[in-house]
């Protein structure tokens, strides 16, 4: 697990009351899966995005059911947590923005240099042909509206987009000037996994919520 990832995982943590595994996030996105909860086995860093420019690390990691059911077991509950935990400011966002299905997507700037800029607004989604900006923001960190971080300080955020970007199809992520990033791999690894999911889910039984 890489260094973000650690840190992302803190601030998950720090902002998750604890609660059983729920259907929230698929609900937030209006996603629907055949897939068990409970069977995954991947690492964030298997599927996230990832970005480096010479001040900033930045990772993108989608909140669709459909993805984050096939991550292990403690990584999938701190995520549904999350959404959880933010259900309200995520739903007064959909409202002011007029979405009825917003996609979520988390995403983390990390400084690599003080003082480092960073654009909340620079980092879009290219699926099925259509070109996705952020339309609203729910920020989970006290830095994020300094638009600053220091070396090692992070700023997270949950974004919407519109309705009408597919996690289960190819699709590229780009932040600002930076070269795109393909979603290829890790579609790939989803798929697989979600066929290894379905075959442990017939052998055993899931394991029990806390």
């Amino acid at each position: 697990m890489t260094k973000l990832s650690i840190l992302a995982l803190g601030v998950l943590a720090s902002c998750s009351p604890p609660v059983r595994l729920s259907a929230q996030a698929g609900a937030l996105n209006a996603s629907t899966d055949t897939v068990p909860a409970g069977f995954g086995s991947l690492h964030r860093d298997d599927i996230a995005l990832h970005f480096a420019t010479d001040q900033l690390l930045l990772q993108i990691l989608p909140l669709d059911e459909r993805v984050i059911r096939l991550l292990a077991t403690d990584t999938y509950r701190s995520l549904e947590q999350l959404l959880e935990s933010q259900r309200p400011n995520i739903t007064d966002a959909a409202r002011r923005a007029g979405l009825a299905h917003p996609t979520l997507v988390l995403v983390m700037f990390f400084g690599q240099a003080p003082g480092a800029r960073f654009s909340p607004d620079g980092v879009q989604l290219q699926s099925r042909g259509r070109l996705f900006r952020p339309v609203e923001i729910v920020p989970l960190s006290p830095t994020w509206n300094t638009l600053q971080l220091d070396q090692r300080q992070q700023a997270v955020a949950i974004y919407l987009y519109e309705d009408g970007v597919s996690w289960l199809e190819e699709l590229s992520a780009s932040y600002q000037s930076s070269p795109a990033v393909s979603w290829s791999r890790a579609l790939q690894v989803l798929e697989q996994e979600r066929a290894r999911v379905r075959a442990r889910a017939q052998s055993q039984p899931p394991p029990p919520n806390p």
